[in-house]
């Protein structure tokens, strides 16, 4: 068994003690976007598990979608980021 050479790390733990690994993350032609996978792309990104220039790469993501995603998950959590939610956590327009 050959183990590929990657950069950075294989596993990190995560601030609620679990442990995530490259295995956790959406698959790179991922189309169909749920709430879990974002949030797991978000959490490899703050967890230093990927680099944020991996992820947008890896996933074809711009700055500010990302941005929107993380902002949604440390703000109101993982339910956020689901779509059918979405209007209630979009800031108020005055």
């Amino acid at each position: 068994m050959f183990i590929k050479k990657i950069d950075g790390p294989r596993a990190v733990t995560l601030p609620d003690g679990k442990i995530m690994t490259r295995a956790d993350l959406p698959p790179a032609d991922t189309r169909r976007w749920v709430a879990s996978r974002k949030a797991a792309v978000v959490r490899a990104v703050d967890g230093g598990l990927i680099t944020l220039e991996e992820a947008k790469s890896r996933y074809g993501l711009s700055d500010e979608e990302f941005e929107s995603w993380q902002a949604a998950v440390s703000r109101f959590g993982e339910v956020a980021l689901k779509t059918t939610l979405l209007q209630q956590f979009r800031a108020p327009h005055n």
